[in-house]
Formats: C-alpha cells, sequence, structure tokens
C-alpha cells in the first residue's frame, strides 16, 4: 500500500487519534490500489437490478428501519438517495449515480473490499494506533456521495447505532476519491469523544423486534466547535465511535467516494443485543487478526 512508503510514527499518530477522537494519515493507498476498488464499486454497481433493491437510505432522526435494512449484516445490499427515487418508486438518474449506499458485509462477499480490511497495514492501525486486543470486523459500507444530491449526514456518535460495553469502536474510512468542501467532506468536533454517548438507536421493546427507536437526543454542537478534514483520495481516517461528526450535503458536480468500515472490541466486551445489527449464523463478526 502507499502507506508502506511512509515511516510512519505509531506513538505520535496513537497520541493525536486519542486526544482528538479522529486521526487522517495522508497517502495510505496508492492510485493503483484506488483504481482496484473503484472497479470493483463499479462492477457491484453494474450486476445489481435496481427493481430489486429500490431502498433508500436517510440520517439521523428520520432514519428507516425495514426488513431490507435490519437484516443486511450478512449481504451486499444497495441503498438509494432519496432525491434520486420519485413518488412512484421509480429511479429518476441513472444507477451509477443514484446510490446513496452499498452495505453492510462487503469486508466478505466482495474480494477486493475484503482484502483492503484484513490487509496486515489496517491491522497494523488497529494493533498500533487504536490500540485493539482482540477485535471484530461488524460492517462495511460504500458511501458514494453522489454529485447534486448526496445527502447530508447529521451530527451523530457512531456508538448511538453500534453499541459496545464498554464502548469500545472504531471507524476505518478510506477516501476512494478526494473528499473537499464543496463535495461533502467530514466535519469533526475534536476531543468529544470524551464527553460520553448521547444518544441510543435500539431495538424495542426487544432483540428479536425490527422496530427501532432512539433514546435520548442526538448532540448538537456550536458552529464554532466543528473542524473541517477535507483529504485527498488515498487517505485514511480513523473514527473514534464516540466522537461527534457530519458531513454536507454534496452540491458539487463530483462525487465523493469512500470506503468505510467498523471495528470493535471483543476482548471483555458485550456487543449490545439490542443494537440493529447482528451477528448471524451465516455470519458471524470475523476477527481482524486473522
Amino acid at each position: 500500500m502507499g502507506v508502506g512508503d511512509q515511516q510512519l510514527d505509531f506513538v505520535e499518530l496513537a497520541k493525536k487519534f486519542h486526544e482528538d477522537g479522529y486521526l487522517a494519515i495522508e497517502g495510505f493507498c496508492s492510485n493503483d490500489e484506488l483504481d482496484i476498488l473503484m472497479t470493483e464499486s463499479h462492477r457491484l454497481i453494474e450486476r445489481m437490478n435496481p427493481d430489486e433493491h429500490v431502498t433508500t437510505f436517510v440520517t439521523g432522526e428520520n432514519q428507516k428501519a425495514n426488513e431490507y435494512f435490519m437484516n443486511s449484516s450478512d449481504k451486499i445490499r444497495y441503498f438509494f438517495e432519496e432525491d434520486a427515487v420519485g413518488s412512484d418508486g421509480s429511479l429518476l438518474k441513472n444507477k451509477h449515480t443514484a446510490l446513496n449506499k452499498i452495505g453492510h458485509a462487503l469486508h466478505w462477499f466482495s474480494p477486493e473490499y475484503k482484502k483492503f480490511t484484513f490487509s496486515k497495514e489496517i491491522q497494523d492501525v488497529a494493533r498500533d494506533i487504536v490500540g485493539f486486543k482482540k477485535p471484530v470486523v461488524v460492517q462495511s459500507m460504500i458511501i458514494f456521495k453522489p454529485p447534486n444530491i448526496g445527502a447530508k449526514v447529521e451530527p451523530h456518535q457512531d456508538l448511538t447505532y453500534l453499541y459496545t460495553n464498554p464502548p469500545k469502536l472504531t471507524g476505518f474510512w478510506l477516501a476512494l476519491e478526494d473528499a473537499t468542501l464543496e463535495n461533502g467532506c467530514m466535519w469533526f468536533v475534536p476531543g468529544s469523544h470524551k464527553d460520553g454517548i448521547k444518544a441510543r438507536y435500539r431495538r424495542t421493546p426487544d432483540k428479536d423486534s425490527l422496530k427501532m427507536a432512539y433514546d435520548g437526543a442526538q448532540p448538537s454542537p456550536n458552529e464554532d466547535e466543528w473542524v473541517s478534514a477535507p483529504v485527498p483520495k488515498g487517505s485514511l481516517v480513523l473514527i473514534d465511535g464516540a466522537v461527534v461528526h457530519k458531513s454536507e450535503k454534496n452540491l458539487s458536480d463530483k462525487s465523493r467516494q469512500i470506503y468505510t468500515f467498523h471495528v470493535a472490541e471483543s476482548e471483555n466486551t458485550k456487543w449490545d443485543e439490542l443494537n440493529w445489527l447482528q451477528p448471524t449464523a451465516e455470519l458471524s463478526f470475523p476477527e481482524l487478526f486473522r
């Protein structure tokens, strides 16, 4: 990987990550490696019949929970932007520019994304920067942020949706294209991961339910607390599960495609049975250090 050409100071990077709650490592992937992943994204869309997958996805208080979404932890499923689907359920745009995301088991069922997810370079980062002992990969997504319609992601903490006790979750976020202020780069509130989890998104009334509900209010930082994090393609961004982050709507004519996956600690840590995402008989959460 591109990171192989760098001499990373894991001690200093770990210090910054744990202080701020996020960390950007530029040049983590080479252009050739990015081309392979982008080609795989294209292949996944090419083989998809939109008539079988016209489900939209939004974040925040309006997030929808249905069978297609709730039972996607062991599958590759497709979710469209709300602005790309008409009132009759038909697509208003070409399928390549209509998707919000593909998820949630790319790390296992897509050969190229699996290779990246379980690479030695990722393992080194998980061990030496994040400090994982026995990490497992719980979900993965390609998020497209298509031109002009890529939806805003409201301020949130990932542990709201993917809770562990004690809290130990990190997002690995790879920029497949440049992420800029214009096309919807990430924004963070540095240090906010030290302030606890503000809300939970739980199955209700019990673990067998497909109904979800929020418990608590999503964080709402002041405008002056936000720091933008534009990064060039090939950058890896680490996101502590408790840090508050967001992204704005893509109003530009350029997409902002990324690949992200979440890693949870399994040593002396319990995955919450009320999370929407659950391991299945077909796919348990695979260990990262394989």
